[in-house]
């Protein structure tokens, strides 16, 4: 089955603002929508640095412990705006300029939400390709519907999925991730969840409750050893085997010092809930 490609083409796209809604719907926890649903929430230039400046804002908010990334429409993202590339063919230099400018600020942004201290967890309702299917790769979890969907169809219309490729082959197996790229096909949230692209497939109207019930679990822990826990995994994954044990350790050390493992330990053989906080 291949998706059908038009939709980040769609010719009546409605100037909608704001393109990302920012809420926080409970303590804890910020909740950003995209809100583009007439271009199946692509992302544009402007969706790029919007998301790149909230990722790095919320993730100095000391009210913040968890974001949860959601959608408006029928669309979770259909990845890069294909018309706004498209329109700067016309360019003097046939758009390189700003193809080098999108690429440049997407690589930022999707390296924005593994910078970010706090947890990022997306909830896909629908379809998510290339791009948008890279965001979800990137997020810390995910939790997606049984009516989502997922692809990486660039190699269809002649464009392979190259910087997808980074976070989808740094979350599924490498012949799943190749499967995905040379084919170009659909796969559903089941076969996302038996891929590890997303963490659970649950039913379309569970989804958002799902990922929150995520970013509650996550807001009750103490956030600095969250965010000295989730800085380690992702330097230490690239990292060789001793390498990766040598600063794993060090880590250790550092976070056997604060004060909340202190707290936390003594809780525990107390038997009694820990008082975090927050260092």
């Amino acid at each position: 089955m291949k998706p059908d490609l038009e939709v980040a083409l769609d010719k009546s796209d409605p100037a909608e603002t704001p393109l990302i809604l920012e809420a926080m719907p409970e303590p804890g926890i910020a909740c950003l929508t995209l809100n583009h649903p007439g271009a199946r929430n692509a992302l544009s230039l402007e969706v790029l640095y919007g998301l790149r400046e909230k990722f790095e804002r919320l993730g100095k908010d000391d009210n913040v412990r968890a974001i949860v990334l959601a959608a408006t429409g029928p669309a979770f993202c259909a990845g890069h705006d294909l018309k706004e590339l498209t329109a700067h063919r016309d360019d003097p230099d046939g758009g390189k300029a700003f193809y080098s400018e999108t690429m440049s600020v997407c690589a930022d942004m999707m390296q924005s939400i593994v910078n970010c201290p706090k947890p990022v967890i997306a909830a896909v309702h629908a379809m998510a390709t290339a791009a948008g299917c890279q965001l979800v790769a990137t997020c810390d979890l995910a939790v997606a519907s049984e009516s989502a969907r997922f692809c990486t169809p660039g190699v269809n219309i002649g464009l392979f999925c190259s910087t997808p490729m980074v976070a989808l082959s740094r979350n599924v197996p490498r012949k799943r991730a190749m499967e995905m790229l040379l084919l170009g096909e659909v796969i559903g949230a089941k076969e996302a969840a038996d891929y590890g692209l997303v963490n659970r497939a649950v039913a379309d109207a569970d989804v958002m409750e799902e990922a929150m019930q995520f970013a509650r679990r996550i807001a009750e822990k103490s956030h600095a050893t969250v965010a000295v826990g989730k800085e380690a995994f992702y330097r230490q994954i690239e990292q060789p085997l001793s390498e990766a044990y040598d600063y794993a350790a060090s880590v250790m050390v550092e976070n056997m010092l604060f004060q909340d493992a202190e707290e936390g330990i003594n809780a525990f053989i107390e038997k009694r809930k820990p008082e975090w906080k927050g260092c």
